[in-house]
């Protein structure tokens, strides 16, 4: 199967049970996933995030990240002049750039939940 690159929402919605799980489960079983360095932040960020709006669930939250240890993730780096740029042209975040640069460094997919940043992985 093809490699991928698959960003934050993809993997939380896995990660954290959230909308689009099962869709995303699908869509990046068997691949070698490919990510910007910057993903562990972002899915720490969400943790924090839903661990502040359901305390009870904190400790869930946070067991879920250590499963990440466990994915197929190849943290690769970025040329971070080419992710600014495409930031600037699509206005995007430089975190979602980071995604649109790395998926067309490399030539294949990106998995997102995340539609303008898929719409912009196509056309860029």
């Amino acid at each position: 199967m093809p490699d991928k690159v698959a960003d934050a929402s993809a993997i939380a919605a896995v990660l954290f049970a959230e909308d689009g799980a099962v869709t995303m489960a699908e869509a990046l079983r068997g691949h070698t996933l490919h990510v910007p360095r910057i993903l562990e932040f972002e899915l720490t960020n969400v943790a924090w995030k839903r661990g502040r709006r359901f305390p009870q669930r904190a400790q869930e939250f946070e067991d879920a990240l250590e499963d990440l240890a466990r994915w197929p993730l190849q943290f690769r780096p970025i040329d971070r002049r080419a992710v600014l740029r495409i930031a600037w042209v699509t206005g995007l975040t430089a975190y979602d750039a980071s995604y649109v640069w790395l998926a067309r460094h490399l030539g294949v997919p990106l998995v997102t939940l995340d539609k303008k940043l898929a719409a912009h992985a196509e056309t860029f």
